[in-house]
């Protein structure tokens, strides 16, 4: 059964980014207390899940299979999710040729996020959902985690990575590269992942 999160979750989720940050930028180790909790379950696959759109109608992330996805976590309080949106609107532009879509999930009050995208040019589907967005999360296995977060997947819907915390472009084009080896057969998943891993070891996002 699906636990019913409602705003509360939406100020955990939230509450979990800010403090990860500030320990981050501090340099620091999370202060002493509760065991730490468990690693997150990704699943293979992508989730099937159907939200609402901007204009009230319901779609499915079915809609695009075929297409090699990267799945944008965020929400319209978050700083660094808002700062990676004209990266992923170039992203969408210089990959969809090649078979890449971006699909924006805003797991926020759908009132705030229409007024955001009222004044934001977004040039990507972006879904909707409070209590249902937080519970696409949770499908995801990312249920700890805090905004933003990007999985990316192949074109058979198989989860190649996620990417936690704002992305840049240095980022991007490690996973991206790899994916599209993936795609055209010249590398397996396996070693799509690994040269993922060891490429964003190096990536410098100041440099982006």
């Amino acid at each position: 059964m699906r636990a019913a999160w409602g705003i509360a979750g939406l100020a955990a989720i939230a509450g979990i980014a800010l403090c990860a940050g500030y320990y981050l930028s501090k340099g620091a180790g999370a202060p002493t207390g509760p065991p730490p909790v468990a690693q997150p379950v990704v699943p293979d696959t992508r989730p099937l899940f159907s939200l609402d759109d901007a204009a009230g109608v319901r779609r499915s992330i079915a809609e695009w299979d075929g297409r090699a996805l990267m799945i944008n976590f965020w929400a319209t309080w978050c700083p660094p999710c808002r700062r990676e949106i004209p990266l992923l609107n170039a992203l969408r532009a210089q990959y969809a040729p090649q078979g890449f879509e971006v699909v924006g999930v805003a797991v926020d009050f759908r009132d705030d996020v229409l007024r955001y995208m009222a004044t934001t040019p977004i040039d990507y589907p972006v879904l909707i959902g409070e209590q249902e967005g937080l519970d696409v999360v949770r499908d995801f296995g990312l249920a700890n985690l805090g905004f933003p977060f990007t999985v990316f997947t192949d074109t058979g819907g198989r989860v190649v990575t996620i990417h936690v915390g704002e992305l840049h472009a240095s980022q991007a084009e490690v996973i991206l590269s790899a994916v599209s080896d993936l795609m055209a057969g010249r590398i397996t998943i396996e070693v799509a992942r690994t040269r993922i891993r060891t490429g964003l070891a190096s990536a410098d996002p100041r440099h982006s």
